[in-house]
């Protein structure tokens, strides 16, 4: 059995620089993760290793750039590992999984006619909504947005089936909200829209640091995710068919060619970024050899008994802090709140207090040093449909790094607060 242990988180925590930081002599206790995870050394150490010792620019015919592009492939083949894909060449890089999106978005909107149909949902982060609509709006594609119930704020899928049809020429949906922490059943969507000859995008950056990405178990046809918020740098990856990204005319100069991935990374990319995405899954990978015992194991066998025991271990996380909040008076938790589903979350919770405003209720536990997110985190449609803006709501987000310890911290301080203003 992969199991990831308190032990294990401990011994982990030790690569992280970050996690050593103290405000008034006591730690930080970083639950800011959704909007972007810590990094290990060892992506740092991979980063500067690159630009101190083959910094050059692709397709050099000199010893630096030739060691620089083999580093280069070495990343889409760890990417490709990631996310389950066949071919690295289906891995694309950018700045990041929002400007991915705007630029497949504009590409594949050339691709649809007046009176076709696209879906996206009001679960997601804005940047699987807003791209999909401008270029509907552009061609005189009719949106469809899919509510969330609110008896547990998980997506109305049977809403969303009842607007599939042979008009639907795209389905944009959220592996898990970065707003609720719930997880959308991907592969059913994708079975569902794929009937009526539809695509499905998937946007993976809330997915990312908690669960196996499959894209061929899940059948979609692009997925996007972010490396920074898996323990990487500020780097954008986006995988898609091979079929697709071949025969669909991407925005580019004449010099980056037709051959794929080129096609869709035209301009200098961050290669030291790029090394340091294949560092951080390199980091995931180890965890999975460590817990299993088997050193032998291929990059994506890891990765699956990576993802194995850390799913377990931050569902023992989510079930202390569920407990914990729903005993605090004045608490709202914004998702699945049933101890019995936690297989349909991961480990983010946004939570208000029915007295003090998301705002002050963040800066006061900023104050004793602990790191929480506030506001709506781009999950506008979300915020939105509830009438939260402009407050928003708090989030707190955990990771494999997070301790029980830190949850208890976290709750007496939420309790100080709570008693202090009612």
């Amino acid at each position: 059995m992969n199991e990831f242990t308190i032990e294990h988180a401990q011994t982990y925590r030790k690569q992280f620089p970050a996690l050593l930081r103290k405000e008034n002599e006591r730690a930080v206790v970083y639950f800011d993760g959704p909007a972007g995870t810590q990094v290990p050394v060892t992506v740092v150490d991979a980063m500067s290793e690159y630009m101190l010792g083959c910094n050059a620019n692709h397709g050099g015919l000199f010893e630096t750039s030739i060691q620089s592009d083999s580093w280069l492939n070495q990343a889409h083949q760890g990417c490709a590992d990631f996310v389950g894909a066949k071919d690295p060449n289906e891995i694309i890089f950018g700045q990041n999984m929002t400007s991915l999106t705007f630029a497949l978005s504009r590409a594949l909107a050339n691709t649809w006619n007046a009176g076709d149909e696209i879906i996206v949902t009001r679960l997601d982060h804005d940047a699987n909504v807003s791209p999909w609509v401008r270029a509907a709006e552009d061609r005189g594609v009719k949106v469809h947005r899919i509510p969330f119930k609110t008896s547990d704020y998980t997506l109305d899928l049977d809403h969303f089936k009842n607007h599939l049809s042979d008009k639907t020429r795209l389905v944009a949906v959220g592996c898990a909200s970065n707003a609720t922490g719930g997880i959308n059943p991907v592969k059913d969507i994708c079975m569902w829209a794929h009937e009526v000859g539809a695509r499905v995008f998937l946007d993976a950056v809330h997915y990312g640091p908690h669960g196996l990405i499959d894209v061929q178990d899940w059948d979609c046809d692009f997925l996007a995710c972010s490396a920074y918020k898996f323990f990487g740098p500020h780097t954008g990856i986006l995988w898609g068919r091979k079929n697709l990204l071949e025969s669909i005319q991407s925005y580019r100069v004449r010099p980056a060619g037709e051959e794929i991935p080129g096609k869709w990374m035209t301009g200098t990319q961050s290669h030291e970024s790029i090394v340091g995405a294949l560092a951080c899954i390199d980091y995931m990978a180890e965890i999975g050899q460590e817990i299993s015992g088997d050193r032998n194991a291929s990059r994506r066998e890891s990765l699956v008994n990576a993802f194995a025991g850390i799913t377990t271990y931050e569902r023992q996380l989510s079930l202390k802090l569920i407990d914990g909040l729903c005993q605090i008076p004045g608490i709202k938790i914004y998702g699945i709140s049933d101890t019995d589903r936690l297989d349909e979350r991961f480990p983010t919770f946004s939570i208000t207090h029915e007295h003090i405003p998301t705002t002050k209720l963040a800066q006061r536990l900023a104050n004793q040093g602990i790191y929480v997110w506030h506001g709506n985190y781009y999950a506008l449609e979300f915020t939105e449909a509830l009438d939260l803006e402009p407050e928003g709501m708090v989030r707190i987000g955990l990771v494999h790094y997070n301790t029980p310890s830190e949850i208890e911290r976290l709750l007496e301080s939420i309790e100080s607060i709570v008693a202090a203003t009612t």
